[in-house]
Order: structure tokens, then sequence, then C-alpha cells
């Protein structure tokens, strides 16, 4: 008796496949923002225009409307010690980082091996993301008024930590204290990095221009 057809030749097959298609995008997923409806400007962006450029032109006396520096781009790093022991802590840490950037963060790798550290060439030791615009603004906007309030023993932000080129870097010892992640859900509190990149050619205008961003510097 002949066997009946399959009417699904390579169910399983596909199953698998639809399988490792959903486990792919599950950090891209969960990132994920809706699209902004035609018009939209972010809050900080208002603010920048309406209150940071004249506040900027007033202080430092641009004959230029466009000399006034901006914000050009805010990345975020997040390094994982413990992937040495388990490289899976590394796809966690992406996840959450997506969460709070609200846009798919990049795997880094290490360049070279450490025996020390028991580190292999282009193994994944962390993750970053790079956000330009309204995801920029929106993020800059929830660690002024959210995240950074809710840092325990908040004494304020070192008005030294620029680079002499107008770029500002600061670190956040536990990424709970962004209101995206969920504490319940957390196995490993982590550390991340902060860099805030702009159009300053001098550090004095940088930090002014942070200031008037409501960065809250230690004085």
């Amino acid at each position: 008796m002949a066997e009946p057809k399959n009417p699904k030749k390579g169910g399983d097959k596909g199953a698998e496949k639809v399988g490792k298609a959903k486990g792919a995008e599950t950090v891209a997923h969960a990132g994920a923002v809706a699209s902004a409806p035609q018009g939209y400007v972010a809050r900080m962006r208002k603010h920048y225009d309406e209150v940071v450029r004249p506040q900027m032109i007033e202080q430092f006396g641009y004959k230029n409307a466009l000399e006034v520096p901006a914000i050009e781009k805010i990345v975020l790093n997040m390094g994982v010690g413990e992937a040495v022991n388990d490289t899976k802590k590394v796809t966690t840490a992406a996840g959450d980082l997506a969460l709070i950037a609200g846009q798919k963060p990049v795997i880094t790798r290490a360049r070279q091996a450490i025996s020390t550290f028991k580190v292999r060439e282009n193994m994944p030791i962390g993750a970053k993301v790079t956000l330009r615009k309204t995801r920029m603004y929106e993020f800059l906007d929830r660690l002024v008024t959210v995240a950074l309030p809710r840092v325990r023993d908040f004494r304020g932000l070192n008005p030294k930590s620029f680079d002499g080129r107008g770029n500002f870097a600061m670190g956040i010892k536990e990424h709970l204290v962004f209101p995206e992640i969920d504490y319940d859900k957390v196995d490993t509190v982590l550390g991340m990095d902060v860099i805030v990149c702009t159009t300053a050619k001098t550090d004095d205008e940088a930090r002014a221009l942070l200031r008037a961003f409501n960065f809250p510097f230690r004085q």
C-alpha cells in the first residue's frame, strides 16, 4: 500500500527555519520603536531650537545661527565581563540595550586574544549602539529627566569629563535606572558608558551646551 503524500513536504525543516528566524529577531524586536507620526518633533529638539540655541548665541556671541554647537550623536556601550564564562550574557545585554536605546545594537568582539583574561580573538564581549536625530533626542530626554534622578547617591556629573574636542563621556553603574528594564527579569546588573558627541570646538562650549539641556553637572 502506497504511503499517503505529505502535502507539507519539508514541513519540519520549514518550522526549524521559522524558529531560527524568530530567535534571530528577538533582539531586533526588543528595542523596536513605532515609527513617529509625520511632522513629529522630539521635545528636546524643540527645546534646542527655542531655548538652547538663543541662549548659546547670547553667551558666546555667534554671528550665524549655524555656528551654534549641537549634539551630533550619542553612543551607548555596554561591556559584559561575564561573557568569558557564558557568551549568552552578551545576547541578554544586547536585548536590554535595545530596550533602552530603541534601536538594535551591534555585538562588539575582541580584536585580539588575551590569555590572562581568558579572552579569545573575535569573542563577543559586549554591545554598542549609535543614536542620531529623533531617537537621540528621545534617549537624551529619558536620560536627563528619568534615568539620572534614579541613580543611587547621585551627586551630579563630573564637569571635567570632556575629551578636549567637545565630547562628553559618563558611566552608569546600573542599567536598572532606565524605566524600560524590568527589575524582576534581570539576572545580572550591567554598567554602561554614554558618550555624547557634539559639534562644539571647545570643552567650554560643549559644557554650556549640555548645561542648557539640563545635564546635572556638579558645581
